[in-house]
């Protein structure tokens, strides 16, 4: 790890002060190495974040420490607009391992990036499990934010054929990610929902290892139709950062 400018340094100070024993068997049980996280839960990160607001260079630093906490915390600072496609790419490639990095920090901000659509699609062609993983979660997040106008629903359409052929037997943490693809275009692409229902129902139940947790993967179609109950479905939404 480079050396920490003073900011960055009393940050992450601020952060090992939050951590507990309880958190970090917690990230530890859904996959996250022990040795590189802190035990800093989301609720404890949330006020230190907005004092970093608009603070690019330190959320830059943070991520670089490849601390899990710190690291998460940059995605909640980072404008991923203001991000070069260079730092991106390295932001998806140290999420290597990290469920909670490559399923949100690096989706968070590279919807933000002119060049979001392109990232994905590399990205889920990648060989790399959690690579692959963050371009399948950067595309849904932009079929949650864009209007329907801007998005290509002849890609989204060959992205759906893809999964049905390929769910079963893709790396476990991509298939849990391409079954929330079909999710997310089921709920919020409407000329394609018709088309996602059909594919989720062609995927039916998917089996994956969730780890010492009690997480499950969704039904696809289930989840779909309870968000159409609800009259959700359709509601785009303004960000995808929680």
């Amino acid at each position: 790890m480079t050396k920490l400018s003073p900011q960055a340094a009393a940050v992450l100070e601020e952060l090992k002060s939050k951590g507990t024993e309880k958190t970090r068997i917690t990230y530890a049980r859904h996959g996250h190495a022990l040795e590189r996280t802190l035990g800093v839960s989301v609720a404890d990160m949330k006020p230190i974040a907005k004092k970093l607001k608009g603070r690019q260079e330190v959320a830059l630093e943070l991520y670089d420490t490849g601390l899990m906490d710190a690291m998460y915390l940059a995605g909640m600072v980072a404008d991923g607009a203001k991000m070069s496609e260079a730092q991106l790419h390295a932001w998806a490639r140290g999420a290597d391992g990290f469920s909670l990095i490559s399923d949100h920090t690096v989706p968070w901000v590279t919807v933000e990036h002119p060049k979001s659509r392109e990232l994905a699609m590399e990205w889920i062609g990648s060989p790399g499990e959690f690579l692959a993983g963050s371009g399948w979660c950067t595309y849904s997040g932009l079929v949650a934010t864009l209007p329907d106008e801007r998005l290509d629903l002849k890609e989204i359409q060959k992205l759906l054929d893809t999964i049905v052929r390929d769910i079963h037997t893709a790396q476990n943490h991509v298939k849990q990610k391409m079954n929330s693809f079909v999710i997310s275009v089921g709920i919020y692409v409407e000329p394609l929902s018709l088309q996602a229902k059909a594919a989720a129902r062609k995927i039916g139940t998917v089996t994956a290892d969730v780890g010492d947790t009690a997480c499950e993967v969704p039904l696809a179609l289930a989840y779909i139709a309870k968000t159409e109950a609800a009259g959700r479905a359709g509601r785009k939404r303004k960000t995808i950062r929680c």
